[in-house]
């Protein structure tokens, strides 16, 4: 008899995106001709930068060579990513990082949902709402909690709710949690933590000996210098902080997979006699036995995005990808919509609304940007047989996403232009 792990039926029928997938594909066979914008998953769309392209030729070039093939590489990365990664995105902001600290994976997403192996099965997990839904999803399906309630939340995980009073950035919790999901600039709210804000966060990490899991995949979109790109500019993050970083979105690997997370040495667990452990050593172990490497090909593709050129590329498509955000931001706006985020992310954040027109619900009777609420996933089918445009219902990021809904600014400068068109023409 092969017994299943229990904890999977726990989890919603269909994860998020596989259940916007499946209302797109019915609407489309429905509507053979309808030419559908896609601003829902947060996947780029320009092809990779120049530098990168190079770099990756060559590198396949020398796994075709019997002097330069390489097989197994160092489960940690090769010397060349680590220390690009090092110098780079840490030392030259001042932040002390060892290479030995530096883990390269193939993606944020599953060292995101990777890392709570190193806790206990019994551990406490505090989690944003809305939330990026692979931190509830893995906590879940390893055991960490029972049947979702029937207010959509999973008992015994603390849920700490982003409102716009907050300016979705909720402070930290009064009780202690063993680990801790932040993520900044934040997805799907597309809005980002101060120091004052992060600060708050190491001093309660400190304070109740809690781990804070930093999820910074979209740094590179933060266009204030005085907002915190890594959690490590807090002082004493390093006793407390890991940070996960990716570059899907910074180099436009979304398609090639590569990502690295930083454990300091410093930053401790407790075993079950009381004694305290180094996360550091506990990853190492997990990523040294379920992990080979990633690929020696893709390494040197990410090595090359830290390159003259590739820094000059790659910012240059982040650029384009923000300026989609702006033009995203105040066409909603001038829809009569309520709108966050999209200045340092490319997460573009609404209150849903029903599918009337400032016109016909009265201009005089209903000021603008205060029209009158919907549930997400309405929103999202009206989005849909109204203007043909696909967006994350808010929902999907948890309870507290309800009544609002994410719009990605990854596409073309032509589609985001007549996606703007189409929801000012059915929503202004």
């Amino acid at each position: 008899m092969a017994r299943i792990n229990e904890h999977y039926a726990k989890l919603p029928a269909s994860y998020l995106f596989p259940e916007i997938g499946r209302r797109v594909r019915a609407f489309q066979a429905a509507n053979a001709d309808a030419k559908v914008i896609r601003l829902g998953i947060g996947d780029v769309t320009e092809p990779l930068a120049p530098a990168i392209i190079t770099a990756m030729h060559a590198a396949v070039d020398e796994m075709g060579a019997r002097e330069t093939f390489r097989g197994y590489g160092p489960e940690q990365g090769y010397d060349f990513l680590v220390e690009a990664i090092r110098v780079h995105d840490f030392t030259s902001r001042g932040l002390q990082v060892d290479a030995d600290e530096i883990f390269v994976s193939d993606g944020s997403k599953c060292d995101s949902g990777n890392i709570q192996e190193i806790f206990a099965l019994g551990a406490r997990i505090a989690v944003t709402d809305p939330v990026y839904p692979v931190y509830v999803d893995s906590n879940v399906m390893a055991g960490r909690t029972d049947a979702v309630g029937p207010d959509g939340r999973y008992p015994g995980f603390t849920y700490l709710v982003g409102t716009e009073q907050n300016g979705f950035q909720p402070a930290p919790p009064a009780e202690p949690a063993d680990f801790v999901y932040l993520c900044s600039p934040n997805n799907p709210t597309g809005t980002v933590a101060t120091r004052e804000q992060l600060t708050n966060w190491v001093h309660w990490a400190k304070r109740t000996d809690s781990v804070i899991l930093f999820d910074a995949a979209y740094e590179s979109y933060i266009a204030d210098d005085t907002l915190p790109r890594s959690i490590f500019e807090i002082p004493g993050a390093r006793d407390v902080a890991i940070e996960l970083r990716s570059f899907s979105k910074r180099a436009g690997f979304t398609g090639v997979r590569c990502a690295f997370m930083v454990i300091p040495k410093t930053v401790m667990g407790t075993a079950p006699d009381g004694s305290r452990v180094a996360l550091h050593k506990l990853w190492s172990r997990r990523h040294s036995t379920k992990f080979n490497g990633a690929s020696y090909i893709v390494q040197r593709g990410a090595a090359a995005a830290y390159s003259a050129d590739g820094l000059a590329q790659t910012r240059a498509q982040i650029a384009f990808y923000m300026e989609n955000a702006k033009l995203l931001r105040e066409g909603l706006t001038a829809a009569g919509f309520t709108v966050f985020g999209g200045v340092h992310a490319p997460y573009i954040w609404i209150r849903a609304r029903d599918g009337s027109s400032a016109a016909e619900r009265g201009r005089e009777a209903e000021p603008k940007g205060e029209a009158g609420r919907s549930t997400s996933w309405d929103f999202f089918d009206r989005l849909l047989t109204s203007a043909q445009i696909v967006g994350t219902p808010g929902s999907g990021f948890g309870p507290a996403g309800e009544g609002y809904f994410r719009l990605s600014a990854f596409n073309s400068r032509a589609n985001i232009e007549e996606a703007i068109s189409r929801i000012r023409r059915v929503f202004a």
